[in-house]
């Protein structure tokens, strides 16, 4: 009587050739991601400057991170205020 292996079967290992080629494909729907995002945000919050709402209302209303957060992180890049 042969017992049944009903587990998965060995995969090769996956192409490194490959695996670098999705990653670089990745990133690089990140950045179009995150450019897309900064170019909305920019202007939701020109609108909202153009209707007269007030910078720190439009940060919190955003949920955007403060300076000091940033200065905390150790995080200096991007525009200061």
């Amino acid at each position: 009587m042969t017992q049944n292996d009903y587990s998965r079967p060995a995969r090769a290992p996956f192409p490194r050739a490959l695996a670098a080629r999705i990653a670089l494909k990745a990133s690089i729907m990140a950045g179009r991601f995150e450019d897309q995002a900064i170019r909305s945000m920019v202007r939701d919050a020109q609108r909202a400057l153009d209707r007269g709402v007030r910078e720190d209302v439009i940060a919190t209303e955003m949920a955007l991170p403060s300076a000091e957060n940033r200065k905390a992180r150790g995080n200096q890049s991007g525009p200061e205020e």
